[in-house]
């Protein structure tokens, strides 16, 4: 096992230390406010000027702006963090939501010849680089099971009479936190309703108080837990409670739900970072 792979699978501190570290330290306060007032300088997310076309054409941006290689890195643990993937033989389809430049994607389609991925994504610069990603990594040999299409799973729960319905899996990483906290819930009922009986869908994102999420300024801050990038795209970060009640009210049954917790240490300055995601499994009812 690489390095990346052990750290991705390992406990570094515990969150509830952190936890109290951040919300006793007062540089910090703004970021536990609950509500804003009307002296602040925030923006509240649900009257966010930002319309969907806006938010698309900043991942388009984003992606345009980061399509060299040394951007991409695949999510080799994911295999490991969602073994349900290589666990059959069967013949079995997979949306990824969310696909970005492919990196959920090529290492699904590597570790299980049987699984088929249909990947969304707003973006079609992200879903141009995902292609070129399966086709470059693979010779073209994975392309004939990589179906990407262009869809904002935020919006509405219809989607392209290009996916096969229902789904095995969805695979939801590093991808709802980017949605508008007021659309979450429209997100996360799309995917239920592609899911078969049973179907799972897998979940991994940002965690509260991940290193990340300290670095936004108070001017940074759209809602409560909710920030805006310098690029236009948004972060939310999610605690266990949110992401539990997201997704049992939108009928899922809760079959894991933890913070990862990992330490990582940037070499050139040897300073240790603090890396907080949330890992869930929800299925849906049989």
């Amino acid at each position: 096992m690489s390095m990346e792979e052990a750290e991705y699978h390992s406990k570094d501190f515990e969150w509830d230390e952190l936890r109290q570290e951040i919300e006793t330290d007062p540089s910090m306060r703004f970021h536990m406010l609950p509500q804003l007032d009307n002296n602040s300088t925030y923006t509240n997310s649900s009257s966010d000027c930002s319309s969907p076309s806006e938010e698309s054409e900043a991942w388009n941006i984003f992606h345009a702006r980061h399509a060299t290689g040394k951007f991409f890195k695949e999510r080799r643990y994911l295999l490991k963090e969602f073994p349900e993937l290589m666990s059959s033989d069967e013949q079995l389809n997979v949306l990824e939501v969310g696909c970005g430049n492919g990196s959920t994607a090529l290492p699904i389609l590597s570790g299980n010849k049987s699984i088929s991925v249909y990947a969304c994504d707003c973006s079609s610069e992200a879903l141009e680089r995902a292609k070129e990603v399966i086709e470059d990594s693979s010779a073209g040999s994975l392309t004939n099971r990589f179906h990407p299409f262009i869809w904002d799973f935020s919006m509405n729960n219809r989607f392209p009479s290009c996916l096969p319905s229902p789904v095995d899996f969805v695979t939801l990483i590093f991808t709802l936190s980017a949605v508008p906290l007021h659309r979450m819930p429209t997100a996360i009922a799309s995917c239920f309703s592609v899911l078969k009986p049973g179907g799972l869908l897998l979940f991994r994102d940002y965690g509260l108080y991940d290193m990340t999420m300290l670095r936004f300024g108070p001017d940074k801050k759209l809602g409560f837990r909710e920030y805006l990038r310098s690029d236009g795209t948004h972060s939310y970060y999610f605690c266990l409670e949110t992401a539990r009640d997201l997704f049992t009210r939108a009928g899922f049954d809760e079959v894991e739900l933890e913070y990862c917790c990992i330490k990582s240490v940037n070499r050139r300055n040897c300073k240790t970072m603090k890396r907080v995601w949330i890992h869930g499994k929800f299925q849906k009812p049989k």
